[in-house]
């Protein structure tokens, strides 16, 4: 069953690849003595715990982290270079593969980027479909994420139950885009196709046991004293820190500050949507942990409103200029295969111009700028990825505690290497 609508957060309540021992100039000095001498590690760059292909340059002093460097880097693919020698359309699917468990946000951003600088609304049908993939993908994030940081925790089992609720919503997305990931679902104006008969069932019946497998994950973990005890009070971060850093999202929300774009600045029709912001209080572990527990209960409950309000109507922009034609058209039409060849073909001119366009990801804001000179290609495509900009918190996060709650730290944060390298 769903939890209680005054549920609070409390009640959701390795191995170095190459070890350098370095001796300081001048010793640290802690309490009038000398300190010993300080370790520094390399942990990476593809540490098992670290999400991703990721090198940690970690000094240490005992077992107390003393300073830590994030490396980034070794997975760089050049996305955003590849995107402004492609079609606007052509990008969809370079973009997606960015943050590779969040590729629904990634094509999200982009779009709406180029719809307002095209100045074309997306119909009301193709804003709630977009919602309820949107929400489905944040759920399989947030079951990504839990599962490999029980598994850092310790928790096997976790882990296992995650990628089964996981797998029953990439059934979903394979339903209605053919594509279990990169689904390119979304395009610009909308998306490419209606959801098929027996789409809205079958995520009825995910919506009915997900709340039921959230409780038992919450169970399990909080029943667990080994992750409790790793968990609380462990590198907390206050909010005034993390703001002047950038960071946003679950990280920031589990210092206390709500900020959550999608009722801060709504977008694709989330004010038409009754949820809850989840808030921490400590801003420690298990407080991030918790938000993110939390907000699959919130994501079910905008997927519900979702369905239950779908309009009727098209589920893309009737603007042919930006939108292709109904493929049924294209037997009977000369003009609209002509349309559709030349689309494929081109694509479509954006007036000049330049565009900001936020949404709140699983990890943060989410964003996507777009230059347009006029031609038919972008001139320039940035991301503003939440996990580059989440990943310099660790430092600050770390500092002065053990080497052990550094690897749950950066397992808290949630980092998609995809997204930091571009």
């Amino acid at each position: 069953m769903s939890p209680p609508e005054d549920r609070t957060l409390s009640d959701y309540r390795s191995r170095e690849q190459s070890v350098t021992l370095s001796r300081l100039d001048e010793p640290l000095v802690q309490g009038g003595e000398t300190s010993e001498e300080l370790l520094t590690l390399n942990f990476g760059p593809h540490h098992p715990a670290t999400h991703g292909v990721l090198r940690l340059l970690v000094t240490l002093q005992g077992e107390v982290v003393r300073d830590i460097k994030p490396i980034i880097g070794y997975v760089h693919t050049g996305i955003e270079k590849t995107a402004e020698d492609k079609a606007y359309w052509k990008v969809i699917p370079v973009v997606e593969r960015m943050d590779y468990l969040a590729y629904y946000f990634n094509a999200m951003a982009y779009c709406s980027a180029v719809e307002k600088l095209v100045e074309v609304e997306v119909p009301p049908r193709g804003q709630y479909l977009r919602v309820i993939h949107l929400e489905l993908n944040r759920i399989a994030s947030h079951l990504i994420w839990l599962g490999t940081s029980a598994l850092d925790l310790g928790a096997v089992s976790i882990f296992l139950y995650c990628l089964r609720e996981r797998e029953l919503i990439l059934d979903l997305f394979e339903m209605s885009s053919g594509q279990r990931m990169h689904t390119r679902y979304f395009q610009v104006g909308g998306v490419i196709e209606d959801i098929p008969r027996g789409f809205e069932e079958k995520v009825r019946e995910f919506l009915k046991v997900m709340p039921e497998r959230a409780d038992e994950y919450g169970a399990i973990l909080n029943s667990n004293e080994i992750v409790l005890q790793r968990l609380r009070g462990t590198c907390p971060l206050d909010a005034e820190t993390l703001l002047g850093l950038g960071v946003t999202g679950p990280l920031l929300r589990a210092a206390g500050n709500p900020w959550d774009l999608r009722k801060a600045d709504p977008y694709c029709s989330y004010d038409h949507f009754d949820f809850k912001i989840p808030i921490g209080t400590v801003g420690d572990n298990y407080d991030r942990f918790a938000v993110r527990l939390a907000e699959i209960y919130e994501s079910v409950k905008i997927i519900e409103q979702a369905l239950d309000g779908l309009p009727e109507g098209p589920y893309i922009t009737e603007d042919r200029k930006v939108a292709l034609p109904p493929r049924h058209e294209l037997a009977t039409s000369m003009e609209a295969l002509i349309h559709h060849f030349k689309l494929v073909t081109e694509g479509f001119r954006v007036p000049p111009g330049e565009v900001y366009a936020p949404i709140e990801s699983p990890r943060g804001e989410l964003a996507c700028y777009v230059r347009s000179d006029g031609s038919s290609k972008p001139a320039r495509v940035h991301m503003r990825d939440p996990s580059f900009v989440n990943l310099q918190a660790v430092s600050h996060m770390v500092k002065g505690s053990y080497i052990a709650d550094m690897i749950a730290t950066v397992a808290m944060l949630d980092p998609i290497l995809g997204g930091i390298d571009r």
